[in-house]
């Protein structure tokens, strides 16, 4: 099969009818399926497993097969979907759905166009992702760390417009995506102390940083470059940036900077990177025992543009010691393995006019980048990391990577499910109900670390900007108290029942489900043993285990298509997420029926 974008004579080589009638059935079957579960479609039974959806107008109808789950998870069968208008069958078209949808979904003129647009870009990444050689589960997991992460298919399992990179070409997607797997080097700009902070954990330094993460040969050109401008090296801080960032903004939006000399531009550094799920994380392929790094770009993604604001990350090694902090002072948490991958370091840059210009706006987050621990020396003999989101990943051939794990461990399906519960969901939930601590716990932020196939322990990243605390009780240094969140009390156990429950697992327990691996019941089941296991070892948490009881019969049904289909320019303020939250009616609980008798 051809290489998709990685013809040199033809970058979008990968775009052929072929493909394309492919992804267009995937990603209808998935916003069937997706918005039904968040119900802004109610598709109409009309036989024994089989329903229609119609359009805004009645005229155009979609017929479909499926079986709907735990978590009103609908399993839309892909090859069963047919569309009609006036009686003919049409081809499945992923964008002609949403204009055909547009009143039913809310999708206004103003926000109709650019989610279009968010929406063949998903179409055309998945396309290049189809045209790469077919690679099996397997293989993908004998091929390491870095192979799994760009073999990824699915994107966020949630979201139908989860590829947007709006921005980038087709020849930038080829070098940025992380589906391409290319490696590249970050540029580097050195930029006068007057104009930048730098922060760092306690016991470090910009000095020592940048000599853990830069040769000294690369440290002695760079300065030599300042030089060559008339300039003294200790007046400037090197600053990475993405390689689209300095093609694209930078020289222009920061014209002043670089011609008063507030900034110079260094060049190329000289380890290669990779690309991560989250487009702006890179990963060193030279050195993996050095820190991941982690740009800006004004690039909007999935409701977001990818930026990084200076002042808001100024907190952000702190936040990540006393996270850190609080994991190793606790006996249950650090007999669980459970770790974070601590952003160790910050810097950012002011530039004066934008500042001025507007309190809170994308020009004030184009030139900031953070370092991030890797997971590779806190590796083991024997261990290996993947990305959890792997646990979703389906092969070309039909077959998904979490049934290759649990056959090479050896163990009973009930039984590996259970290992992984015990290494992800057991300190999440000690993390909530003893501190009310949550994170954002999905498939791309944990890295899972096995030993023969089953998972011995999770490494969370992204905590800076996803961490918050929840419960007022819990006392926070007066520098990272942005990370308070008020949330009320009857919403405060969705960290858990969405995040974890309705976005991960009920894909998880689909799969196991469908592939004939675990049965939905035994799935639910022993997700219920974990939790009430965990509350048996904590009686001490008794009150807050009733007063946020993962046990009840229903809970609320939060959703993200919503948000984004509300607002794809920013779906979330991170300050104040809970004011977003887009509630659908509520769901019944798969754990309740396996509830422990309390006293």
């Amino acid at each position: 099969m051809s290489s998709g974008r990685t013809s040199a004579h033809e970058p979008a080589s990968h775009l052929t009818p072929e493909h394309w009638r492919v992804v267009n059935r995937r990603l209808v079957r998935k916003a069937l399926a997706e918005l039904s579960h968040e119900r802004l479609l109610t598709p109409t039974p009309v036989g024994a497993g089989r329903y229609v959806v119609s359009s805004d107008d009645g005229r155009v109808r979609y017929h479909f097969e499926a079986r709907i789950g735990s978590l009103l998870h609908w399993s839309v069968d892909a090859d069963s979907i047919t569309r009609h208008r006036d009686g003919a069958e049409l081809p499945l078209d992923a964008m002609e759905l949403f204009l055909e949808l547009r009143d039913t979904l809310g999708l206004h003129d103003g926000l109709l166009p650019v989610y279009l647009e968010e929406i063949s870009s998903t179409l055309e990444s998945d396309a290049f992702k189809l045209a790469k050689p077919r690679v099996s589960s397997g293989e993908l997991l004998d091929a390491g760390f870095q192979a799994i992460e760009s073999g990824m298919t699915e994107g966020h399992p949630c979201f139908l417009a989860n590829s947007g990179r709006i921005g980038f070409d087709i020849t930038e997607s080829a070098k940025y995506a992380p589906e391409a797997g290319a490696p590249l080097r970050l540029v580097w700009l050195a930029a006068h102390r007057d104009r930048v902070g730098f922060s760092a954990s306690a016991g470090l330094d910009y000095d020592e940083l940048v000599r853990s993460e830069l040769d000294q040969s690369t440290r002695e050109r760079f300065e030599e470059r300042i030089r060559e401008f008339g300039l003294d090296p200790a007046d400037y801080l090197f600053v990475p940036v993405h390689p689209w960032q300095w093609d694209n903004k930078l020289p222009v939006t920061f014209a002043a900077e670089f011609a008063n000399r507030n900034l110079v531009h260094l060049g190329s550094g000289d380890d290669d990177y990779l690309p991560q799920q989250s487009i702006r994380t890179f990963f060193n392929s030279s050195s993996p025992e050095r820190h991941y790094v982690k740009t800006a770009i004004s690039v909007l993604n999935m409701g977001f543009l990818r930026g990084l604001s200076p002042e808001y990350m100024r907190a952000t090694p702190a936040i990540n010691d006393w996270v850190s902090e609080l994991i190793f002072g606790d006996e249950l948490l650090r007999e669980s393995g459970f770790d974070i991958l601590r952003e160790l370091a910050a810097v950012g840059y002011h530039n004066e006019y934008y500042t001025a210009a507007a309190k809170d706006s994308p020009y004030r987050k184009m030139l900031a980048a953070l370092w991030r621990e890797s997971p590779v020396p806190k590796l083991r003999d024997g261990q290996r990391a993947a990305t959890m989101a792997s646990l979703l990943h389906v092969d070309e051939f039909g077959e998904p990577l979490v049934g290759t794990l649990i056959s090479r461990s050896g163990l009973a399906p009930a039984d590996w499910l259970r290992r992984y519960l015990d290494a992800y969901l057991r300190p999440l939930l000690h993390c909530f109900y003893a501190y009310g601590v949550v994170f954002m716990p999905h498939g791309e932020n944990i890295i899972l670390v096995l030993e023969d196939g089953v998972p011995n322990r999770v490494l969370l990243k992204d905590i800076g900007e996803e961490v918050a605390v929840i419960e007022p009780e819990t006392e926070l240094p007066a520098e990272i108290e942005r990370i308070r969140s008020e949330v009320p009390e009857n919403l405060r156990a969705l960290s858990l029942f969405t995040d974890v429950f309705d976005c991960f697992f009920r894909f998880l327990c689909s799969i196991t489900h469908e592939h004939g691996l675990l049965d939905e019941r035994d799935f639910w089941r022993t997700v219920a043993e974990c939790v009430a296991d965990y509350e048996a070892d904590a009686p001490e948490l008794r009150e807050r285990f009733r007063k946020y009881d993962l046990f009840a019969e229903r809970y609320e049904l939060s959703c993200l298509n919503r948000l984004q289909l509300g607002n794809n320019q920013q779906m979330v303020n991170l300050q104040d997420p809970a004011s977003a939250l887009k509630i659908a009616g509520t769901l019944d609980n798969p754990i309740a029926p396996h509830a422990p008798t309390r006293d």
